[in-house]
């Protein structure tokens, strides 16, 4: 069990970041093990400094320790991804096969592994994509992470610990990074303009979902050795997004929209904008079915996109 009570150590990277913070507030503090880059002293959790980004990872620091969630690595919205190749593949690939090479050796029985939609390769238009859907991944943050994913597998494989691994939508919840909490404070701050209805469909999942996800996961054999896409099983429009965005920041829903022939006009400008329009407003849709067979159903939906559980 993940819950402590075989008094065996949970080891968590990422545990400061968006969905990291959220895992660690269901875990008993007692019998965790955060992996950081430095330490907090105003954390009662043990802490081991483990610098994934410089590959410094100490030989014990997953001694004792019965499950690995690891949820660290490299954001895909850099500024330009192109430029930070290197960077990528060391963090998001080279270090987490360190990193499960090790739990190997230290006897570890979980490696839970949080990848990214990404990896699956791109969105197509008109359908949501399952897991089998498996295509050349986009940009060195799809083609890092799904790399990651092949070596863990074989490395589940070829040992006797079993792996896990999640593929979250966009997620979102309180505090969001990225994208989604610039969109949401520029309505808030009344200048984003509202968006057309043009019905295409957007995956989400919230981070307390998600959470629950993982632990579903990790506590569950037969999803050892399986890839699992994660959302809230409603796919939303760019438009119902914006909407949801008004009424949590308390704004009034507007009953006009930008007409999309403006978008397209302007995607004619440069390659850049029109990649930006195409992420705005086109489809990211994927099923999440595999993850409900298992018994996973989303309690919240974007209408609790302030609220969380956690």
């Amino acid at each position: 069990m993940i819950d402590g009570s075989d008094n065996k150590l949970v080891a968590i990277t990422g545990s400061s970041g968006f969905i990291g913070s959220k895992l660690i507030k269901v875990l008993p503090k007692n019998n965790l093990r955060l992996l950081v880059r430095s330490v907090d002293h105003s954390i009662a959790s043990e802490q081991v400094k483990c610098d994934l980004n410089s590959l410094s990872i100490p030989s014990n620091c997953l001694s004792g320790v019965s499950t690995v969630f690891h949820l660290a690595g490299v954001a895909h919205d850099f500024r330009d991804a192109s430029k930070n190749k290197h960077f990528y593949q060391k963090v998001n690939t080279d270090a987490t096969v360190q990193l499960a090479k090790l739990a190997v050796k230290s006897g570890v029985k979980r490696f839970v592994f949080v990848s990214s939609v990404k990896a699956g390769g791109s969105p197509i238009r008109g359908k949501c994509l399952k897991e089998v859907d498996q295509s050349e991944p986009e940009g060195i943050y799809g083609i890092t992470k799904r790399e990651a994913e092949l070596r863990l597998l074989k490395i589940g494989k070829e040992s006797d610990m079993q792996v896990f691994i999640i593929r979250p939508s966009l997620v979102y919840g309180p505090n969001a990074k990225g994208n989604l909490q610039l969109m949401l404070s520029a309505i808030d701050q009344g200048w984003f303009p509202p968006l057309p209805e043009t019905g295409n469909r957007r995956s989400m999942i919230h981070v307390d979902d998600l959470v629950r996800a993982i632990l579903l996961v990790a506590e569950d054999k037969r999803a050892n050795g399986e890839i699992f896409i994660a959302t809230d099983g409603t796919p939303y429009s760019s438009r119902e997004i914006y909407n949801a965005m008004c009424d949590v920041t308390d704004k009034s829903i507007p009953k006009w929209s930008v007409p999309k022939t403006l978008f397209d006009i302007a995607s004619l400008v440069s390659p850049r904008i029109k990649y930006k329009i195409n992420k705005l407003l086109g489809d990211e849709c994927y099923s999440s079915a595999k993850l409900e067979a298992l018994g996973f159903k989303a309690k919240k939906s974007l209408k609790d996109m302030n609220e969380t559980d956690f």
